[in-house]
């Protein structure tokens, strides 16, 4: 018998996930516009969130949530961290019981804190979870370019099912079985790509972008050492490897919202004009909360919070970080 997938939410990266897994699975895609549901049914395109692209025949798509999960052996939840909770809810009662939940989302509950694995342990108890994560760029993966990522999970049986469903032609799905260290590097990196286009959008060059890369990974690890994760995972494509596509590529919605702040722009402005969700934005709060909470060191989550949410400008961002006092490289680094 063939995996049926169910994935929710019909925005750049779910719809990229849904084409790719119904190659290997009979595969619904959730749209919560019934005309976006429509379109891709009709067109196979999704021109509100990837124009340009042709989806495979063999998806469906629908808007209704019953009709996407209610026969699934997989739920990919692929809607932003401040929905997370509330399509879930939705989707709760027309599970399968022990059916795994995979999470897309690279952002924390902006009230609780908690990451999308441990709202899916609250909301939908005795369900397993997994994480897709690491440099996924949609356009580039639809595009068909070389790519890898990580499925994170502590059941191997799950994760090598969605390595098998996953994979692709040019696109290598590798297993990890450390959650909290994925899912925090991918909450993470969000952040640090503001940070990043802010730095472009001042028309700083390449050491600068490098030398907060490098510290921005050792804020990274030092939170997700905190909450448990391993070392090993920060160095792995959900850690450096999402970081350097987040921070470099003009894709990242992260990297444009901070290129407009560097460039002078309001948030407020920026927002207003994006169709699509950077999740660093609202992440950055949670971040920094939770890393206070744990007494984790995160000046540039600091900084990225401060320009973000509280008037601070750019440059002045860049000057507090600048007359930080000195110290030792490994100082503190993963404690």
């Amino acid at each position: 018998m063939s995996t049926r997938v169910a994935v929710i939410g019909a925005g750049s990266w779910g719809t990229t996930v849904a084409a790719l897994a119904s190659r290997n699975a009979d595969t619904i895609l959730w749209a919560r516009r019934g005309e976006l549901a429509l379109e891709m049914n009709e067109t196979h395109a999704n021109s509100t969130y990837l124009p340009g692209f042709v989806l495979p025949a063999v998806l469906c798509a629908t808007s209704s949530i019953a009709e996407a999960v209610s026969q699934a052996d997989v739920v990919v939840m692929g809607v932003p961290s401040h929905g997370f909770r509330a399509v879930l809810s939705q989707a709760r009662p027309y599970l399968t019981d022990g059916v795994p939940i995979v999470s897309l989302s690279k952002g924390l509950e902006p009230t609780s804190l908690l990451r999308m694995s441990q709202v899916v342990d609250r909301v939908a108890p005795g369900h397993p979870v997994a994480v897709l994560t690491g440099p996924n760029l949609a356009r580039e993966i639809m595009a068909g370019e070389p790519a890898a990522s990580v499925v994170a999970t502590e059941q191997p049986l799950i994760g090598t099912e969605l390595q098998r469903v996953l994979s692709g032609a040019m696109l290598r799905i590798y297993t990890n079985n450390d959650v909290v260290g994925c899912e925090i590097s991918g909450v993470v990196k969000n952040v640090l790509a503001i940070a990043s286009g802010m730095a472009e959008g001042m028309g700083f060059g390449d050491n600068t972008r490098a030398a907060l890369m490098t510290r921005g990974l050792a804020e990274m690890a030092r939170l997700g050492i905190a909450l448990g994760g391993q070392l090993l995972t920060f160095s792995g494509l959900a850690g450096m490897g999402d970081l350097i596509a987040t921070c470099a590529s003009g894709l990242s919605r992260n990297h444009m919202v901070g290129q407009a702040l560097g460039e002078g722009r309001s948030i407020d402005e920026i927002t207003r004009k994006m169709s699509m969700v950077a999740e660093g934005v609202k992440s950055s709060l949670a971040v920094l909360e939770l890393a206070q909470q744990h007494g984790v060191e995160m000046p540039f989550t600091e900084e990225v919070v401060a320009v973000c949410h509280r008037g601070r400008s750019a440059a002045e961002a860049v000057q507090r970080l600048m007359q930080r006092e000195a110290r030792d490289e490994l100082d503190g680094l993963f404690q």
